[in-house]
């Protein structure tokens, strides 16, 4: 475990859902929300979150010179929140009006993904004194193909071998142990479990043998941010897909906690399967990229790159197949109205789990809730968040008496 102890198992949210890329947004989002959070989930203690600083923001940060980062540290003290890990996967604008394949930019074949890495490795050492065991998870090495520039994958393993490297001499050298955690995706490189399996034994493994890094320093310092939703979107059984990290010794660094949109059309009347799809157009929005899984009756799956061109295909027309929509919807809803969700994965990912005292961050991700239909939205954007917190707290074995 690194010399960590349960004390470092930490619960927070991901601050991604506050629009914002200058480094004056990102702060005045954590006064005007977080702040609210933790006087709801934790008014006595401090709070964890998961920092998200756009590239913009983190270039500001370092203009301030030689004092930036430890006010930063004194601000978060004195807020009473605790930034224990970071989000690396949005570079950009995570709310610009259409984010879409932009988000899955640079990939991590470029010195940008990895210079942007880096400086966030630099400011998580310095600002969250409370543990020494942080992490920052990051995208799936990138979208493969069209939209997006091509990406070489050997490439990509060389360039978070040697930041694995840096992050080995960083704990050496401070006591501060950090890893990346790739984060699993429906549609990018690293869609599914066997995906990673493959890219750890095909090219991690094998190119940490050719720069003599031992293979210690690759699997304690690259983990995997299990994203709940994403799993579920491509129908991946929880505890399958945490059974085979833990065979091949890959270790899940942070689990982001977060829930899918499903419907079941084959359950449905024929009245209820037109007015099911019809409420699913309502996320059809234009923001974000909602990958969509259909699996059909005999077993056989068909991907779908985006929402509206699932609601287009023939499976719609014939209102046939179990769909899955990689959309974050807030964590304590199981259903609203024809529509249910992807929650009893949580249950059963937190089930399988709860005697792994290595996974100590837990993150809970709905980025998503401004872009939810009107009737799902909330007018106290803190309050749905601490309700998500709660929810969780409620439902991890390991905080239940």
């Amino acid at each position: 475990m690194d010399n960590q102890t349960k004390v470092d198992r930490t619960i927070g949210y991901c601050t991604n859902v506050h629009a914002g890329t200058s480094l004056a947004q990102t702060k005045a989002n954590i006064e005007n929300y977080a702040t609210k959070v933790k006087q709801i989930v934790s008014p006595d203690e401090p709070m964890g979150i998961g920092w998200w600083l756009s590239r913009q923001a983190v270039t500001e940060l370092f203009t301030l010179g030689a004092e930036g980062l430890p006010q930063l540290k004194d601000w978060f003290k004195q807020l009473g929140l605790i930034p224990f890990t970071c989000n690396g996967f949005p570079y950009g604008d995570f709310h610009e009006t259409k984010v879409k394949h932009n988000v899955y930019e640079p990939s991590w074949s470029t010195s940008e993904r990895v210079g942007y890495t880096h400086a966030l490795i630099a400011i998580l050492t310095e600002i969250s004194s409370n543990f020494s065991h942080r992490s920052i998870s990051t995208l799936p090495i990138g979208w493969p193909g069209q939209p997006c520039a091509n990406v070489d994958v050997d490439t990509a393993a060389i360039n978070l071998l040697e930041l694995a490297k840096s992050l080995r001499e960083i704990a050496d050298s401070t006591g501060v142990f950090i890893h990346i955690d790739l984060e699993p995706e429906p549609g990018c490189i690293l869609q599914r479990s066997t995906d990673v399996v493959e890219f750890f034994e095909n090219y991690l493994l094998p190119n940490a043998r050719q720069l003599k890094i031992p293979a210690e320093t690759v699997l304690g310092h690259i983990r995997i941010c299990h994203d709940i939703c994403h799993a579920a979107v491509m129908f991946e059984d929880q505890q399958t897909v945490i059974n085979r990290y833990n065979q091949a010794g890959i270790r899940i660094g942070k689990v982001q906690v977060s829930s899918a949109i499903k419907i079941q059309l084959d359950d449905l009347s024929t009245i209820d399967k037109e007015q099911a799809l019809k409420q699913l157009q309502a996320f059809a929005e234009d923001r974000y990229l909602h990958q969509t899984m259909i699996r059909l009756a005999d077993g056989k799956m068909k991907f779908f790159e985006d929402l509206p061109l699932a609601l287009n295909c023939e499976f719609a027309q014939k209102h046939i197949g179990e769909w899955r929509v990689h959309f974050h919807v807030p964590i304590f809803l199981d259903r609203f109205e024809l529509i249910h969700t992807t929650q009893q994965d949580i249950i059963k990912c937190l089930q399988t789990i709860k005697n792994d005292d290595d996974i100590l961050h837990y993150e809970v991700e709905t980025y998503a809730w401004n872009v939810l239909p009107k009737d799902l939205q909330t007018d106290d954007l803190a309050q749905g968040i601490a309700q998500e917190i709660n929810w969780l707290k409620d439902h991890m074995p390991h905080e239940q008496s």
